[in-house]
Parts: C-alpha cells; structure tokens; sequence
C-alpha cells in the first residue's frame, strides 16, 4: 500500500515515508492510496486468531511491497502483548472494549505499533528518529510503555508544568531512556504553539528526523482499522443480519479507520456516530461535514500538534461520496440522553460506560431506524476504561469502578527535576533536539 497526501494528488510515497516524514509540505495528510482487498484474510480468520496475528497478517497484506511477512508479524508481536476484548450484551448488541492495554486507553494500540513499526524501519536502515508531541493526558504513559527497550526512537514530550504523570524515572534520557519531556510553565495551547513552530520549518524537520506520535501520522492511526476486524471474528458466527459500529468521534481518527476497514472489505453496514459541530445531519437527513465548504487551498496546513481527521474523512467522501453519505449515521446526543444511557447500560447489563461509551449507546438507540430495519448488530465502541471518567460515572450511578494498578500509574505525578521552560522558549527546545541528534547511539 502506497499512501498519497489529501492535498496533492502526486505526493505519493511508501510506509516507511509516510512514516517518517509524517506531515507532507503540502500541508496535508497522508491517506491510503489504494483500496486493497482484504476479503480472503478477514474471513479467514475467527475467535481463535489472537490481535497480533490479525494485526501481523493484515500489515502483511497492506504494505508487502516493502516488509516480508516475517517482519510484518514482527511487528505485530512487538507491539500487542495485550488485545481487545468483545462481549456480547444482548442478542444483537455487542462491546468492543479498547481500554485492556497498560494505560486503559485505546491509544495504546496506536502507539505501541507506531514505536514498532518505527523501530523496525530504523534498523533496517541504520537510521534514528524522534518523536514530538505534547500531552496533558494519558499519552506519555502510553509513550513510557511503548517505548521501553527501543534504541532508535526517542520522544520529546512537552506538557504544561505540574501535568507530566504516568512515567517512570527510568524512562527519562538522562537515565538512559526514551523520553525527554520538558515542562512548559504555560498551558497545553503554549504547548503545541511550540511543536506548531518546529514543524513548519521543513530544514529542522528533516535535520532532526522528526515525526509524531498522534493520529495526523498514518502509522499511528491505521492499526486502529484492526479493532474492526478483531471484532468481526469474534461475532460473525453469532451475529444476525447488518453489522453497525457505534462511536464516540473524539478527533474523528477512529470513525476514518472503521471506513478504511469497510473499503478494505470488512462486512460492515454503517457507522454510527454523536453528532458534533463539524459532522452533522444535512436537511436530507445525511451526513454533512462542515469544513467541507472551505476549499483546500484556502485553509491552513493540518496540524501536527493537535489534529483533526475531518480531512482525512473529506477525502473519503469525495471518493464515494453517494454511498458514504447514506454509511455514516449522525445522532444529535443532549447531555441528558447521555446520562441516561449510562444507566441503562448499567441496570440491562451491569456495565459501567464512560461519557463517550455512553454517547455511543445513545447515538446507536437514537438510530434504531437504521438498525431494526435492517435486524442488525450493533458494536458498541469503548475505548477508554470507565474509571477514566470517574466523575461522570459516579454522577450517573452513585458508584464507579475501582482504577487497576496499571492504570492509577499512568496517573501518577511524575517530577522531572528540572526547571520549566517559558512558553514561548523555542531555542530550548531546538537545543534538546540537537543535543539527542548528536547522540551517536539513541
């Protein structure tokens, strides 16, 4: 698979570009750029294909012009020492739980076969890489555990001063791990100002090999295709009639890979998603996204610190346009159908459900035109664990879940022992990147 930017059809390069050089100077995003056929693989497989196996194949199938299927599998074995877990709630209503890694975040998955993926590309080119982002959040522990034991990718990791949790001090570069985080005496905003400024100088990009680890690189956002898959093999013998997925869209990276699941031939009818300001239902009833009107040319280069995968799903809907506007279902969630979702699931089927689960759910019992007309299944999508959301949960039912020892130490504080920089700092944070670029062995 050869991947092309939504911004110029000619920028069109491999895994391993795509990879590393992850934002196009044309100020766009990387998307596939062939539909593969992926039919005789996703069949294949059932209820006893681990995720790393699905995930080796299809990886296999998708980029063999480049890796042999040994190192396709392991990459996938490196990468997902844990999996999804499927539960069936109902005769035709399942979850799809994404929060079973060791941060309790469907990121994990993300981020743990980019770290891979990279790790095995360097090698093989005797090359290095770093990694840029910034996070207020759970992604330096994603990032903490994805990238212990690698040797040729470091992570810069800038957050506003006292936010940085979820890693261990070994994992600092000065005691010879993987990150460098720095401490931004400012907000998370001040943050990616900084990442913003670094990126749109294309000499430093290049100089320092410089990539990111969220969802606006392709590496990072298509193993999250394979949760569909992953799904399907645990409920195709069981499942009746039409398939529908029910979403929360977060930066709308979830909702682009299920429909690259569907165009690489998973058995899917639709998606269902809570509308948002920028995707919403259109006086005829289908799916409209907003920035739409806005025509390429005239908006400003996507954003490497804080994306959006709208564009990503524009340049879908250009290419199927007809079809994808009657496969994608928008539901106008209010707070109150939320809430209420919450504790329906939890007095049907003794599930705690965080906000995003519980929208899901009330997008999926808003569209029951769709789905009883077709006596579909509908898959829940969770992808945080409830505890994430302790607030909201114990709102709704008066109780939440115990936090796991992984996850509560993915929230711990972390202190790094040195000074916070000032917002706008931008010579220290070209220093640290030169100063990891002069390593002769990361």
């Amino acid at each position: 698979m050869r991947f092309v930017s939504t911004r110029d059809s000619n920028n069109i390069v491999d895994f391993k570009q795509a990879l590393l050089d992850c934002m196009p100077a044309d100020g766009g995003l990387y998307v596939p750029c062939e539909c593969e056929d992926l039919r005789k693989w996703i069949l294949y497989a059932d209820e006893r294909t681990s995720f790393a196996n699905l995930a080796g194949t299809l990886t296999s199938a998708l980029i063999n012009r480049e890796f042999s299927p040994i190192i396709c599998e392991a990459i996938a074995t490196r990468a997902f020492p844990f999996e999804p877990v499927v539960r069936q709630l109902d005769d035709n209503l399942f979850i799809l739980e994404l929060y079973h890694g060791p941060t309790g975040t469907f990121k994990d998955f993300g981020v743990a076969y980019l770290t891979a993926a990279l790790e095995t590309v360097l090698q093989m080119n005797g090359e290095k890489a770093i990694l840029l982002d910034a996070t207020s959040g759970e992604l330096g522990a994603c990032m903490a555990h994805a990238l212990r034991g690698k040797r040729l990718v470091k992570s810069v990791l800038l957050c506003p001063k006292g936010k940085l949790r979820g890693m261990e001090e070994s994992d600092f570069v000065w005691n010879g791990g993987n990150i460098y985080p720095i401490e931004v005496d400012g907000t998370e905003a001040d943050c990616h100002n900084l990442i913003r400024r670094v990126f749109a100088d294309r000499e430093l990009v290049h100089k320092y090999h410089l990539s990111v680890a969220n969802t606006a690189n392709i590496g990072r956002l298509l193993p999250q295709a394979f949760f569909y898959t992953y799904a399907f093999t645990r409920i195709k013998k069981i499942a009746d009639g039409d398939i529908y997925y029910a979403v929360a869209v977060g930066n709308y990276g979830n909702i682009v890979s299920g429909l690259y699941s569907w165009r690489l031939a998973l058995p899917v009818n639709g998606f269902i998603v809570p509308e948002t300001a920028d995707l919403r239902v259109d006086a005829g009833g289908n799916i409209e996204v907003v920035d739409s009107v806005v025509p390429l040319d005239k908006r400003p280069a996507a954003d490497p610190a804080d994306p959006s995968n709208l564009e990503r799903m524009e340049n879908i809907f250009n290419a199927n346009s007809l079809l994808l506007r009657s496969f994608v279902y928008p539901a106008a969630v209010s707070g109150e159908q939320e809430s209420r979702a919450c504790r329906d699931l939890f007095q049907k089927y003794r599930l705690y459900a965080d906000s995003q689960t519980s929208s899901a759910y009330a997008a999926a019992q808003l569209r029951r035109d769709v789905t009883e007309d077709e006596d579909g299944s509908v898959v829940i999508v969770a992808r945080n664990a409830p505890a994430l959301d302790e607030q909201f949960v114990k709102h709704n039912l008066g109780e939440a879940p115990d936090m796991d020892g992984s996850i509560a130490a993915a929230f711990r504080p972390v202190s790094t022992g040195k000074p916070a920089i000032a917002a706008g700092d931008f010579e220290y944070l070209v220093s640290v990147l030169n100063s990891l670029n002069l390593l002769r062995v990361f």
